[in-house]
């Protein structure tokens, strides 16, 4: 079983975000996965799915996505709008009221998709009701395996000017899974750069960003000064079998597509 995973598009109908045409970097993605991924289940995106949570963004956004040969599985972003994105595209028919929170099941794997906005605030928040969900959703799998899927990481990832806005109460959400062996996998989008380790026992994975990517921390930079790395972007192919999962990150076109001049 083989789904993709892409994180942060920051789609604007019109015109460049931090100099960077989304409409050209999607493209790219998508055409990637059409010629090489056409067999994925469907494809999973962890927030971000647009800069600015207009109802035109996400209508034309919704254009392009139409173009994979899979269902797409969207998540919040701390730029999205919840209204808006539920308009938008479709959900599945587990979707909680009010949220975009829901499980997707490929054979015996589950994928457990969380809402973390807080509307207007750039940091992720997992409400009691959104948590009681999720404690439910796991119970009900019975040992079957899992991958859980949000934008905002719980953990903290030696990125001094992205760890702040992570998930105010990952704890929360850390503890909980940590009474699931049967969680494979954590997922997470939000901080635009590759981050991989494992945290009281949960093996996780940030993604790159479709659009652009984040500066590593070193040499320091603030938000004043803050540029986009010059770094391709990547979606990442996880697929599910016999052995275990395995992701693979594959970088779909290179920096200089859709990118400032030098």
């Amino acid at each position: 079983m083989k789904l993709i995973w892409m994180s942060d598009l920051h789609f604007e109908a019109e015109g460049l975000v931090l100099g960077h045409d989304p409409r050209q970097r999607l493209q790219a993605a998508v055409g990637y996965i059409a010629a090489h991924h056409g067999d994925a289940a469907a494809c999973l995106i962890t927030g971000d799915l647009v800069e600015t949570g207009t109802e035109r963004n996400y209508r034309v956004l919704q254009g392009f996505l139409n173009e994979l040969p899979m269902p797409v599985l969207p998540l919040t972003g701390n730029h999205d709008d919840r209204a808006a994105l539920r308009q938008g595209l479709p959900l599945p028919e587990s979707a909680m009221p009010g949220f975009v929170q829901y499980r997707a099941d490929f054979g015996e794997l589950a994928v457990l998709c969380l809402d973390t906005l807080i509307p207007g605030e750039g940091a992720g928040f997992l409400c009691d009701e959104r948590l009681g969900w999720l404690k439910r959703q796991l119970d009900s799998l019975d040992g079957r395996p899992a991958v859980v899927a949000m934008h905002h990481p719980p953990m903290k990832l030696g990125l001094p000017m992205l760890d702040p806005d992570n998930l105010q109460n990952g704890s929360d959400i850390l503890e909980l899974l940590a009474s699931y062996p049967n969680v494979l996998h954590l997922l997470a989008g939000h901080v635009h750069r590759p981050c991989s380790g494992s945290v009281g026992g949960i093996p996780f994975t940030t993604a790159k960003s479709v659009l652009y990517q984040a500066p590593p921390p070193r040499p320091a930079w603030d938000w004043d000064s803050f540029q986009p790395a010059a770094e391709a972007p990547a979606l990442t192919v996880m697929e599910y079998g016999e052995n275990g999962l395995t992701l693979q990150q594959c970088q779909f076109c290179d920096y200089a597509l859709g990118a400032p001049a030098a």
